[in-house]
């Protein structure tokens, strides 16, 4: 109802888990963090849990949206569950066949049969369970159990327990001691802390589209009184501050307003005078409306005078739509030129230059400068790789890329390049989009970059013969992807043949052919591999001259 009078694209303090308002406190990084472990370690539990109303859903649903590819996911969302259902749900999430007469051991039987097979393939197998302090202790037992599926490297199967304080509880009850000795990893996520409120409402308010300052300072320290920083608290009575504000035609909210919300939101029989107000309020704007469209329909045709210019911004104003999560078009630009000799300061243009860097993979980015940026990087499985070169490097290369300037001072600058077209490319200084020449990018360019790139599945150093791991089956699996190639042999030891195959692809593409797949072969073999990638040009690069 108040969404298009401030002129927002839907509801931001919607209670709807929805990933894209995840507001990443530090306190939702150390989370994420421990989700993402679950995935990177050699397997175990890992144990999530928090208060009704902390996020937990939300934070998993943005776990899950930047999950690798090699990863296969059941999540079970009803966990009152017998063991028998428990392990079909399994099975139904991993699209395993059963037969119509099954058994426990049935079951069990073929969910290690195709563990085995997803880990011989380079993939992960993770089991989430939401809400799982609901689960009986003969369930937990069997989850237990399911740990006990592995190799002599690691669990084949990877859990992740959601759920409120209560399964803490539950956990450390002596009967449970085996489980809980299998965690690996145990976060707690609390409330928002009182100067988190105001980030956490600004947010969510420019994900929703709009900038304004519907909440000013002032009510702050009162949001966080009435609500204890719980964010599903805080969603409610900020919606209904707004919905007050606009029944009561308010620019913003106030202290009154929060504290007729809290009345109504919080107590056990609530006020409501706003929703008349609201209601009639919008019958009356339908009602001009309508009127208004037939006095102008009644009008012979050629006699329709234009609306007054306060009409037509008002109309602007009820109807306009939020800006893109992109940075502002290029047309809206100020010169390039002019745009390089007023760039923001040194500290903020670094921030938003790593976030523009971050978004092109859609990792979000609550970062201030280049070490936050890659360790924020390395949660959802990328890594940062910096280097020097020249316009030539970073076309073959073929990835988005933070570049430093040359500044008077020794100050450092930053801006974001996103494309090469031609003779022109594409960046990003500060928050706004601009065409620039090439030969104005490399007036101003210090020759220094950093690049985001995707790394295989348990990559640590430069995989060479005698190498053992996971990402050798994943370098086989994309060798066997390639044309020519032939079918991938998914063994994880790393061989002359393998060797020998690394060398032809490097040698095909201008690369020292040592045979040793470094940072560079493997991101142009996963540019092979994966062409909707981010990447600086339309067309794959033809050469990369150094590893």
């Amino acid at each position: 109802m108040y969404t298009s009078h401030y002129g927002l694209a839907d509801s931001p303090f919607s209670i709807a888990p929805d990933p894209r308002y995840l507001f990443m406190s530090q306190q939702h990084r150390e989370a994420l963090a421990h989700l993402m472990y679950s995935i990177r370690g050699e397997g175990g539990f890992v144990l999530l849990t928090g208060e009704v109303g902390a996020g937990k859903t939300t934070l998993c649903r943005c776990f899950l949206e930047q999950l690798p590819a090699h990863c296969d996911v059941a999540f079970v969302i009803n966990p009152k569950l017998t063991v028998p259902e428990l392990l079909a749900t399994l099975c139904e999430e991993l699209q395993i066949a059963l037969p119509a007469e099954h058994g426990n051991k049935a079951c069990i039987d073929l969910i290690n049969k195709h563990l085995l097979a997803a880990h011989a393939q380079g993939r992960t197998t993770l089991l989430i369970i939401d809400e799982a302090q609901n689960l009986s202790d003969e369930v937990l037992e069997q989850v237990r159990l399911l740990t006990n599926l592995e190799t002599h490297e690691c669990k084949l199967l990877h859990i992740i327990l959601l759920g409120q304080p209560e399964l803490r509880d539950k956990l450390a009850r002596p009967e449970l001691r085996q489980l809980s000795q299998r965690i690996v990893a145990r976060y707690h996520l609390g409330p928002l802390q009182r100067d988190e409120i105001a980030p956490y409402i600004q947010h969510r308010l420019s994900v929703a589209g709009s900038h304004l300052d519907l909440f000013p300072p002032a009510v702050m320290r009162q949001l966080f009184a009435c609500t204890g920083g719980v964010p599903r608290k805080l969603n409610v009575l900020c919606d209904r501050a707004l919905l007050g504000s606009y029944a009561q035609g308010k620019p913003r909210v106030d202290r009154a307003t929060v504290r007729q919300a809290a009345r109504e939101v919080f107590n056990s029989n609530p006020i409501r005078p706003w929703h008349k107000l609201a209601l009639a309020s919008g019958a009356l704007l339908s009602t001009v409306a309508v009127a208004t469209v037939l006095f102008y329909g009644a009008q012979p045709a050629g006699q329709h005078s234009p609306p007054p210019a306060a009409a037509t911004a008002a109309r602007s104003t009820a109807t306009r739509t939020p800006a893109p999560a992109q940075p502002a078009a290029t047309a809206a630009a100020p010169r390039p030129t002019a745009a390089l000799a007023r760039l923001p300061a040194a500290d903020l243009a670094q921030a938003l230059a790593y976030r523009t860097l971050l978004g092109q993979w859609r990792i979000p980015a609550p970062v201030s400068d280049e070490a936050g940026a890659c360790q924020q990087a390395e949660l959802f499985g990328a890594r940062c790789l910096s280097g020097s070169g020249d316009l030539d490097s970073l076309r073959r290369l073929n990835l988005p890329a933070v570049l430093q300037l040359h500044q008077p001072a020794g100050q450092l600058q930053h801006l974001t390049l996103l494309a090469l077209q031609g003779e022109q490319a594409r960046v990003v200084i500060g928050q706004q989009q601009h065409e620039l020449t090439l030969a104005a990018l490399a007036q101003a360019w210090n020759g220094r970059y950093t690049v985001l790139w995707m790394p295989p599945p348990h990559y640590q150093q430069p995989l060479a013969p005698g190498s053992r791991s996971l990402a050798v089956a994943w370098l086989r699996q994309q060798l066997g992807q390639l044309p020519a190639a032939g079918g991938a042999t998914l063994a994880a030891s790393y061989d002359a043949g393998l060797a020998a195959r690394v060398r032809d692809f490097q040698l095909q593409h201008d690369l020292p052919g040592d045979g040793i797949a470094g940072p560079l072969t493997l991101i142009r073999l996963a540019q092979a591999g994966n062409p909707d990638s981010p990447h600086l040009s339309a067309t794959a690069p033809v050469t990369i001259r150094r590893e």
